[in-house]
Parts: structure tokens; C-alpha cells; sequence
């Protein structure tokens, strides 16, 4: 069995991901994609912290933030683009050692991911290569079939192939709907030279013409405005309707590179996992983007997966194991897609009667510090209790299921960050006398905790020691 390749279906960021991740564990992967190129069409432009995590595991995460900029934060504006509210954001490091929130062109980050698969001896890409079947055999492995006639063999299969994903379609998944689904228009720009615009995501809060328009990278801008009913795309990309659109934010001079429609679904998978068959990304979930979401739950879908996959296929876990994915992404994934959904509405729904009770509940917000605080934080709810989160006592209610931060530490007088001593797999964090300790890999190690970010995160967690996952979530604590 071990002996039999991982395939992942679909190449966009998220399955290069899972492909990198399997391959940097010693697995052999082919990846196929049913389109000859990766698409020039963007599509995520915002990717955080936490899911960079990922990127990182990866391989990719310098290459990733040499092509991105730190997002500057988030202002709300009324009708007449006065600011409601603004909620700023720090552009230096975050607890996890990169910017809180970044943003990016995606063919960029594909191109990256891209040149890394190419490196990779463990993964060979193979497209155009269209999946047509899938079939479980009795030693669970699986025989994909694909357009063509030709059929190979695999130790599971990985469904990162997109919203009309054949995977989940093969094993019988349904997307099942959360909130009713939102028609936007979307245009990407390109200024010849940098726009006079605060430089963070502005939302307008306006019931009669919702819109967002943010910065991406280097000279490229994205606007976007909720179609009304009976509205078209077409109707409203006409330069006469479209410049006056632009023109707050200096924008109405701008090359229009693309302007489609975009239907905004807020779905969930019914299952992720049939045998060794399991869906991640947006063959799981869709959501709204209010809250930036998209990319960054797929990237966590596989970065918490990847390793027990591994563990499957090279007979060191039973395939009960695979049974944690959809128990544990699922849930977080319900409750990011309702959460950008309910912003998404609170900023932009509600009607004209709306618009003075938002005017009110934002100045409020504006003036409580923690408020404020958390509607820029990148933090994301922690995974519901089960098999591989503890979050028994007070210290496993804080801080099982959440990420352990990526500090600055310094081993044998070497400075590095968390993750480049936690090793592969389970390892162990606690406090000691003299400072904390860390066993993994079967090594116990002295850690000087450089900025004390570990030791001020584990009081405020009041645990003296955590369990830390090999995907770098938390499995409990004491």
C-alpha cells in the first residue's frame, strides 16, 4: 500500500499545498489537473496568519510574502463614503511571526506554488488529466479512472478540485446551504501609478449599492459591488456606470483588466470522506468574503489533514484516523462560512432602517479598545473536542484546538522560530525552572523563550504544558 502514490485531484493553491505537504513526509504524490495551464484569472487576494502556517509547512512561505503586502485594515463607509469606522491594522509580525492579514495576487502565489511542485522529486503533475471515476477496492486503495480510458491506482485520494468539484460529486456529497447566495459584481484593476487611497479594504455599508474596493498588490486594485435585482454585469461594467462607481477612490482612470459576476455561496459539504476519498477546499466549503476566508479554510483543510493521510498510508495510523477530518473541519468551516455570512449582511443588509442603527453600533464598537482589537484579529474559532483535541480542564478549554504560536525561541544558542524545532510530528512544550522545554522527535530540549510570547501565552492559557499536533494545533493541555 505504501507503496502506491497519493493522488490529488486539482492543482490551484490548495492542492499544491496538499501535495507539498504529503511529499515533505516522505510520500509519493501525482497531482492532476483537468486544465493544460493554472487559469490568469484572480480570484483570493487575501490570505492570513494562521493559514500561512500552511504555506510555511510547505515550503513556500518566504516566496509567498515576497509577492503579497500586509493588509492595513478595514474601514466601513456610509453612502457617502464618510468612515463609519476603522479598525487599523499592525503591518509588522503577529504571534505567528508574519503580518496578521496579507494581501496578493493569485496567479502570483500559483506561479509559486507552481515552481515548487516542479521541484519537488516526490510530485509529478500531471494536465490537462480530467478525473471520470472513482472506484474503492478491498485492500482500500482506490482506482481513479480518467477521460481517456486510462486508469491508475492510489492510497487515497485528495478532492481539492474546486467549487464543482467531480470528487465530491464521485462519493455522493451534496453541498448543503447556509445562507442564501449573493450576486456581486467583481473588477479587477490595474493603475498605472499608485492610487491616492488609504490603503487597506474599504467596505460601503450601503443597503441601496454595497461595495468593497481594496489595494492588492503593486499596481493592481479589486472593486467590488452587490448586482441588484435584475441587475447585470453587463449593464453595470458600461464606462458610464462604472467611472462614477470608481471615482471615490480615485480609481475611475484605471485599466479594467476583468469584470465578471460572482455568485457568493455560503455551503458546506455534507461529508468529507468516503474510504480513502476526502474533499478539501472549495470542494468542501464555499463562503461569502466578508471575512477572507476562502483560501485560508482550504489551506487549514490540508495543512490538518496531510499528516494523517501520511500516517494512513504508511501503515502508522488505522484509516479511523481519517474519520477526525470532516469531524474536525467541518464544524470550523460551518462556523467561518455562517460567520462571514452574518458580517456580510451586519455591513451591507438591513434596508434604509438599517443604516442609522449601524451608525450607532459602530461608533460604540470604535470606542471599546477590545472590540476594536478583535475585529482585526486573525485568531479563528479553536476545533470542537474529540478524539485528537483534549479540552478537558481550564487550560485544555483555552487552549486545545488552537494554534500554538510561532515565537521566537533560541535552542543551543541558535535563534529560530517555533516550528523549526517542533519537528514532524507530536511534541511537547512545558514549563520549567529554568525556562521551557520541548520534547520531539524523541529529543528533550531547552528552549529561552526570546520575547516571552510562549511563556505569557501558556499563563494566559494557565497551563504549564501543551500537546502540540504535528499541524501545529494544540491537542491539550495542563
Amino acid at each position: 500500500m505504501s507503496q502506491l502514490p497519493v493522488v490529488v485531484v486539482g492543482a490551484g493553491p490548495v492542492g499544491c499545498t496538499a501535495a507539498l505537504l504529503l511529499a515533505r513526509r516522505g510520500i509519493d504524490v501525482l497531482l492532476l489537473e483537468r486544465r493544460p495551464a493554472p487559469p490568469a484569472v484572480p480570484r483570493a487576494v487575501h490570505l492570513d496568519d494562521e493559514a500561512l502556517r500552511a504555506l510555511a509547512d510547505a515550503g513556500v512561505a518566504e516566496e509567498f510574502l515576497a509577492v503579497s503586502r500586509p493588509m492595513a485594515g478595514l474601514r466601513l463607509l456610509d453612502a457617502g463614503h464618510r468612515v463609519l469606522a476603522e479598525f487599523a491594522r499592525d503591518p509588522g509580525a503577529g504571534r505567528h511571526g508574519w503580518p496578521q492579514a496579507s494581501m496578493f495576487h493569485q496567479p502570483d502565489l500559483e506561479a509559486v506554488l507552481r515552481a515548487a511542485v516542479d521541484r519537488a522529486p516526490r510530485v509529478t503533475l500531471r494536465a490537462p488529466a480530467e478525473v471520470t471515476g472513482l472506484t474503492e477496492r478491498p485492500d482500500r486503495s482506490v482506482t481513479v479512472a480518467l477521460a481517456g480510458g486510462a486508469r491508475l491506482d492510489a492510497a487515497a485520494v485528495l478532492g481539492c478540485d474546486g467549487a464543482h468539484s467531480t470528487v465530491r460529486r464521485l462519493t455522493g456529497a451534496r453541498m448543503r446551504t447556509l445562507a442564501r447566495p449573493d450576486r456581486w459584481l467583481v473588477v479587477d484593476l490595474r493603475a498605472p501609478s499608485p492610487l491616492p487611497v488609504w490603503p487597506g479594504v474599504h467596505q460601503v455599508c450601503d443597503p441601496a449599492r454595497a461595495a468593497t474596493f481594496m489595494p492588492v498588490s503593486g499596481d493592481r486594485y479589486r472593486f467590488e459591488t452587490r448586482l441588484l435585482d435584475g441587475g447585470t454585469a453587463a449593464a453595470l461594467t458600461a464606462p458610464e456606470v462604472l467611472r462614477p462607481l470608481l471615482a471615490p477612490f480615485g480609481a475611475d482612470g484605471a485599466e479594467v483588466v476583468r469584470a465578471a459576476e460572482y455568485v457568493y455561496r455560503a455551503q458546506v459539504a455534507d461529508r468529507w470522506r468516503r474510504g480513502r476519498v476526502l474533499l478539501a477546499g472549495d470542494a468542501a466549503h464555499l463562503t461569502p468574503p466578508f471575512v477572507g476566508q476562502g483560501l485560508g479554510l482550504g489551506l487549514r483543510d490540508v495543512h490538518q489533514l496531510a499528516w494523517k493521510v501520511a500516517a494512513v498510508v504508511t501503515g502508522g495510523a488505522d484509516d479511523a484516523l481519517l474519520d477526525t477530518h470532516g469531524a474536525e473541519r467541518g464544524p470550523h468551516a460551518r462556523a467561518l462560512v455562517r460567520m462571514a455570512a452574518l458580517v456580510g449582511g451586519l455591513m451591507t443588509g438591513g434596508g434604509a432602517g438599517a443604516v442609522p442603527v449601524r451608525r450607532a453600533v459602530l461608533a460604540a464598537v470604535g470606542r471599546v479598545p477590545a472590540l476594536a482589537a478583535y475585529a482585526t484579529d486573525s485568531r479563528t474559532p479553536p476545533l470542537r473536542r474529540g478524539p485528537l483535541v483534549d479540552r478537558g480542564g481550564p487550560a485544555g478549554r483555552r487552549l486545545a484546538g488552537t494554534l500554538v504560536p510561532r515565537a521566537r525561541v533560541r535552542v543551543d544558542g541558535r535563534e529560530c522560530r517555533l516550528d523549526d524545532v517542533l519537528g514532524s510530528g507530536t511534541a511537547v512544550l512545558a514549563l520549567a525552572p529554568s525556562g521551557l522545554t520541548l520534547t520531539a522527535g524523541g529529543r528533550r530540549a531547552l528552549l529561552d523563550d526570546v520575547d516571552g510570547a510562549l511563556t505569557a501565552w501558556l499563563g494566559g492559557g494557565r497551563a504549564r504544558w501543551v500537546v502540540v499536533r504535528p499541524d501545529r494545533v494544540v491537542r491539550a493541555a495542563g
